[in-house]
């Protein structure tokens, strides 16, 4: 059985103060090597308890984790103890950016796995142009509740998970827009699941595992 993951809570200086992270590193030599990447994560809506300790973000970064990856799951301005307050994407998209730069301060040389869920889906989406990621996962992406500018196409190797019963997110409306973008994303919808995957998590990691490998 794969041992647990070191794991270290920090902090880390942010744009509206400093930003809670937990940073986890694989124990096991039985986990899959990952060819030298990191994960960074971010969480669903701030302002509807989304947190780092959200299971759909914990699920992403135990993704990375089982293909040899460190992963860094953090909390946006204003959620736990990261400082600031929340601010419609712009600000959280700041953040992003500086726990990149700080892993890969950590990780000199690696490549980044961008990951998010529901409004975090939709910040790294933001960022990807900028953070250049060699791998995007977006799942359950925000794309009718999201109050910023939609991001620009990604252009390196995009995975969209869906779920197609999502109560929150209508799974209709992502599939229109994954099909609009240039290039479109590799989308996975899983039939009868709703928006936090309840009872379909080991199905959602064993996704996006495949997507990392």
């Amino acid at each position: 059985m794969r041992q647990p993951a070191n794991t270290e809570t920090l902090f880390i200086d942010g744009p509206a103060g400093p930003l809670e992270c937990v940073v986890e590193d694989p124990a096991s030599d039985r986990a899959e090597a990952s060819g030298d990447a990191f994960a960074v994560v971010c969480h669903p809506h701030p302002l509807h308890q989304g947190s780092l300790h959200n299971k759909v973000a914990h699920t992403l970064a135990r993704a990375a984790l089982g293909r040899g990856a460190p992963a860094v799951r953090f909390n946006f301005r204003g959620v736990g103890r990261s400082g600031g307050a929340h601010d419609e994407g712009r600000g959280e998209t700041d953040d992003l950016l500086v726990v990149i730069d700080w892993m890969r301060g950590r990780h000199p040389g690696a490549g980044l796995w961008l990951m998010g869920f529901s409004f975090g889906a939709m910040v790294a989406l933001r960022a990807a142009t900028q953070a250049e990621p060699a791998k995007l996962v977006t799942v359950a992406p925000a794309v009718t509740r999201f109050h910023a500018d939609h991001p620009a196409s990604p252009t390196m190797p995009w995975l969209l998970v869906q779920g197609g019963a999502d109560e929150l997110v209508d799974a209709a409306a992502v599939r229109a827009w994954a099909a609009a973008q240039t290039p479109p994303p590799t989308l996975h919808e899983m039939p009868g699941v709703s928006h936090f995957f309840h009872g379909h998590l080991h199905e959602l990691s064993a996704t996006v595992a495949a997507f990392l490998a």
